[in-house]
């Protein structure tokens, strides 16, 4: 069972999205007045939100909740029951004389969500979720070079997870680089791609909805629903790449180009970058660079690579940090790369270069979540796009 402290974290952070305008069906900042079908979304998502992911609540509880007439709620709720969004699971309890509600709940195991993560260098990984992104089953496939993907390595993954599974919602895909809110992946230093619309052909090929993420935006997700990720939180990345993403007040920071959170190109000094600039926070403190090294050092060399990759981190966090005013850091790797030492390290240097009268310690911290955190937060982004634009 997830505690009542998670579940308020996912109502808060299902909810902001729907205030905030950037996946929800009518733009606040539009003109323009929402139409039935707008408040029919808005009120679906509304209502998923408060059950998501375990909840169980009666018709009448939820009109208290949302303020929404007993005919609102039972129009809606009737319309997720047939599409298998939601079920009911008998009478409440109840010690009065009245008559006792049906209780309904998300219905986690009818519809399924296929989740694709291509930010790994010689596989390609995927899952068939359920609607809480647990997996139901999975595919790997190895990439033919190091960081090559193309689409046919791609559909040799969705493949046998659309033949094998049924009541399937929607195809996510997860991959580093900088991607826009259509698909397109605007630039990929790791995959060597620009202006790659990779949405279209996969909806083409499989006739289903495709919701396109960065992949640490998408981990960030999982981290901050199932892990200890607050609704202000700076979400690094520590694999072959150096990649970011935000959370304020619940809402991601995508920026005007869809490169928010984006640290991994910030160039202190040293070694050439695959992006043309010298000393990028890649070619410092990935693990893959940092790997290369530890390799070829002895024990207390090695501490001393960590040491010095995590003040490099601290410093290049501290400018976010300051700027935002973010009390939470979460890094994700692996643990001997994203370990005491390297966590110390940035956490003095970034003490050093932050602390002040005006604002509160930032912790830096490792990651909460483990496994394949990637597809999961995924899966639940396409949960999101399915809810807001059925």
């Amino acid at each position: 069972m997830v505690s009542r402290r998670t579940t308020e974290r996912i109502q808060g952070l299902m909810t902001a999205y729907q205030q905030s305008g950037i996946w929800s069906p009518h733009n606040p900042g539009q003109s323009g007045k929402a139409s039935p079908a707008d408040a029919r979304r808005t009120n679906r998502s509304l209502i998923f939100s408060l059950l998501f992911p375990d909840v169980q609540l009666s018709r009448a509880e939820l009109g208290r909740r949302t303020g929404l007439s007993r005919v609102a709620v039972s129009d809606v709720v009737n319309s997720m029951l047939s599409c298998h969004l939601l079920r009911e699971n008998g009478r409440e309890s109840n010690g009065g004389k009245g008559k006792r509600g049906t209780l309904l709940s998300v219905d986690p195991d009818t519809l399924h969500i296929i989740s694709i993560d291509l930010s790994q260098p010689h596989l390609i990984q995927g899952e068939a979720t359920n609607l809480l992104g647990e997996p139901v089953m999975h595919v790997e496939r190895a990439l033919r070079a190091v960081n090559h993907v193309d689409f046919d390595t791609i559909n040799e993954v969705i493949t046998p997870l659309h033949a094998a599974t049924q009541n399937v919602i929607g195809i996510g895909l997860a991959m580093p680089g900088v991607v826009d809110g259509n698909g397109l992946v605007k630039r990929s230093t790791l995959l060597g791609w620009r202006n790659v619309d990779v949405r279209t052909p996969i909806e083409r090929r499989f006739s289903l909805p495709v919701t396109v993420n960065n992949d640490a935006t998408a981990a960030m997700f999982t981290e901050r629903l199932f892990g200890k990720g607050g609704p202000n939180m700076m979400f690094v990345r520590l694999r072959r790449g150096v990649g970011g993403a935000v959370l304020l007040g619940d809402v991601p920071v995508f920026g005007e180009n869809h490169a928010g959170g984006e640290i991994g190109h910030l160039a202190p000094q040293g070694p050439p970058c695959a992006c043309g600039k010298r000393g990028c926070l890649e070619r410092l403190v990935s693990a893959t660079s940092l790997h290369a090294r530890l390799q070829r050092s002895d024990e207390r060399m090695r501490a001393s690579i960590l040491r010095e990759a995590g003040t490099y981190l601290g410093t290049a966090l501290s400018m976010p940090v300051g700027l935002l005013d973010l009390a939470d850091v979460c890094v994700y790797g692996q643990s001997d790369i994203v370990n005491d030492t390297l966590l110390s390290a940035a956490q003095a240097q970034l003490d050093l270069l932050t602390g002040s009268s005006f604002h509160t310690r930032t912790i830096i911290r490792r990651c909460e979540c483990e496994g394949e955190i990637t597809l999961r937060g995924e899966a639940l982004s396409v949960l999101h796009d399915y809810l807001e634009n059925r």
